[in-house]
Parts: C-alpha cells; structure tokens; sequence
C-alpha cells in the first residue's frame, strides 16, 4: 500500500475564466470545489490507477468534513488525525491559456498534542505500507523537522519515501536520506541559493541535491518534463510539447506515477517516464483535475527517455 501524508489539507476552490488580465474585468466560465492538498492529490491519481492508498490527513472544522466527504464520496480510504481550527481554503483562477493564480491560505495551526496524534496515525499506518510519501506544506506550529522524523520513522519500517516539501522542511528531510526527492525548479532553486535556467544547469542541481543525502531526486521542471539522479546515473525524461489547460497539480500526478510505477517493479527510469506522462497529461485537462490511466499510457508512448551525457 502507498500511504500519503497531508498536514495542510484544503478546500480547493477554482474558477475558469476567459482571460486573466492585469487592471481588466474577466468573466467566468465555470466554478468548482475539491478536496486538496499535495498527498490528497496523490492518493486520488495512485487509486484511479488502481493502486492501493490510504491518505492521512488532518481534518478541522466545517470544511473539513467537508473534504472528508469529497474523498469518501471519490472512494478514497482516509486516516484522520482530527485538529481544533478550521481546515484551509485555497482558490486558484486559471484562464483558457493555462495562466493561474493560486492564492493559498497558510493553514490552521496545530498544537504538540495535535502533532503527536499525527505521528501516531502515521506510525500505525506504516505497518501495512511500502510506501510513504510526504507532500506539501507544513501549517503553523509543525515543525521544520516533522518530515525529516517521519522519514526516520518509515526507514525503521524497512518503507521507502518520496519527500515533496520546501524551505527548511525540504532541507531537513533531505539530510535525513529518503529514497526520493522531488523538488520542483523554484524549490531547487531556493535549495541551492542559485538560479537555474540551463539544462545543463538542471542536470548539475539534481545530482547536486542527491549528494546533500537523497537516494534519488527527481527535479519536475513543468512543460519541459523532469531530470532524473539516481545511482547509476542522470536522465531525463522530455515530453512532447502540448496545449496546458491548467497545469496546476501536474507536479502532484508526476510523483503519484512515479511511486505506483516503483510498486509494480519498474526501475526509477521507466517511473521517470511514467511520472512524466501522468503530469503532462493532467495539464492538458481542465481545471483541477488528474488523467486517467489511459490517458497517461497514451502520454507514456510520446515521453523521450535519455541518459544525460
């Protein structure tokens, strides 16, 4: 089973409109509202695929039950850590040319009984998992070093971890060496105190965060695919050049793929192509929204796989 964390869950609210333009009107097209969060996510891509997930998640106030009820209403198994304030809402406004806005609430803050009933939860859930992926944001109150703790945790579990964090939390978790990192250009850039706009740039940073203590990384870069260190080597994995709707959480469907491709015994290669495929293939839809496994096998054919030279 492939467990996710989410201690920053949220309420996503997005709108389609026609254009986003500075100082000018914009009309809207359609409103929606789905449970989100960065592991949420994940777990809604691994079990459309078919894959066996548990989300854990906290869970606070009327919004959220209310993302409880979206997840149970999807099919989704849940393990709730309950907290006193209210979960975050989030809205995110994207027009027919793939520009977004994301404006996110920073999240309720969480006490250290709270935090400990967390832990508990994720202790317990490693006793049926192989995997354990901890994605997204850390509310106030969690400290930096939560991840890094339940990295530690899952490797006494003999369970490998996929770490999608920044900051402080995306540091420590690194030096606490879990199987795979998955920073995106920005988070990297931040990571390393540089900025990266070459490839040759993107091939050098993501070996470099592998020595800082990962057993791989993958560095997602958006519409031009991601770049792969692993221990015999860096890749890349290029997609073909597509029409982006809305792009906002293809980077959650890229490290879903890439974790369900590691438990059907794929090398990390093919999961760097798979994970990929799945993120390119969410952008092309519209709103917040993950493609199917179909979609992502069609997706998977065009992906170009290379070792980097």
């Amino acid at each position: 089973m492939i467990v996710t964390l989410t201690l920053n869950p949220a309420i996503d609210r997005t709108i389609s409109v026609d254009r986003l333009a500075f100082e000018d009107r914009a009309y809207i097209k359609s409103s929606g509202e789905t449970a989100g969060g960065r592991g949420i996510n994940a777990s809604e891509v691994i079990h459309a695929f078919g894959g066996e997930t548990l989300a854990v998640m906290t869970s606070g106030g009327d919004s959220g039950k209310r993302v409880e009820q979206l997840l149970t209403a999807c099919g989704l198994r849940l393990a709730v850590a309950p907290i006193a304030n209210e979960t975050r809402t989030n809205l995110t406004i994207t027009d027919r040319h793939g520009l977004t806005v994301n404006l996110n609430e920073p999240g309720p803050e969480l006490t250290k009984a709270e935090l400990a009933r967390i832990e508990k939860t994720v202790r317990e859930a490693l006793g049926h998992a192989r995997w354990l992926m901890l994605c997204g944001s850390l509310p106030p109150g969690a400290p930096s070093s939560f991840y890094a703790k339940a990295i530690a945790m899952a490797r006494q579990k003999k369970v490998k971890t996929l770490l999608h964090a920044s900051g402080e939390a995306l540091q420590e978790g690194i030096e606490a060496r879990p199987t795979v990192v998955t920073p995106n250009q920005q988070e990297a850039e931040r990571l390393l105190g540089r900025t990266l706009l070459m490839r040759k740039q993107y091939l050098e940073a993501a070996e470099q965060v592998r020595k800082m203590g990962a057993e791989s990384v993958v560095l997602t870069l958006g519409s031009r695919g991601a770049v792969g260190a692993f221990a015999d080597g860096v890749y890349e994995a290029l997609p073909p050049r597509v029409d982006a709707v809305c792009p906002i959480g293809s980077g959650d469907a890229l490290m879903a793929a890439y974790v369900w491709s590691m438990t059907r015994k794929a090398n990390a290669t093919d999961a760097l192509r798979w994970g990929v495929a799945a993120g390119t293939a969410s952008a092309r839809l519209p709103g917040l929204s993950f493609a199917s496994l179909a979609q992502t096998q069609e997706m998977y054919k065009q992906v170009e796989l290379r070792r980097a030279e």
